[in-house]
């Protein structure tokens, strides 16, 4: 059985990934829908993949100029078999690689049908 943490954290870099490539299919493949964001916008329910992807991404307001994205830190608060629990840091990045805004945020990754996925992100992004 491979290690909870070790398979939370290959998702997470994978999601990043996809962003970072505008990989839609990508970045849908490393959430379980419902998938759920709590930002300083409100509630987002992304009920099925077909319902998130890169638009989403890019049609936020605090993402005008995003080039990529990149983790500051992942730290495990709180880790089952099933459901790990992480406070997060990224950070947005133009192309000349000038910091485009430091997010901090809670992030929910759950095990369903033997498959890891981010299932729910808290950040004061927009």
């Amino acid at each position: 059985m491979t290690d909870p943490i070790d398979a939370v954290m290959t998702t997470l870099d994978r999601y990043f990934d996809a962003l970072n490539a505008q990989d839609s299919d990508g970045m849908r493949a490393q959430f379980h829908f419902p998938h759920y964001r709590f930002s300083t916008s409100g509630i987002q329910v992304y009920d099925t993949p077909e319902s998130y992807g890169i638009g989403i991404f890019l049609g936020r307001g605090d993402t005008q100029g995003w080039a990529y994205t990149r983790w500051d830190h992942r730290n495990v608060i709180q880790a089952g078999t099933d459901k790990v629990h992480l406070d997060v840091q990224f950070s947005r990045y133009r192309a000349d690689d000038s910091v485009l805004g430091v997010y901090k945020s809670l992030w929910i990754v759950t095990r369903i049908d033997g498959r890891w996925g981010v299932q729910v992100r808290s950040s004061y992004a927009e």
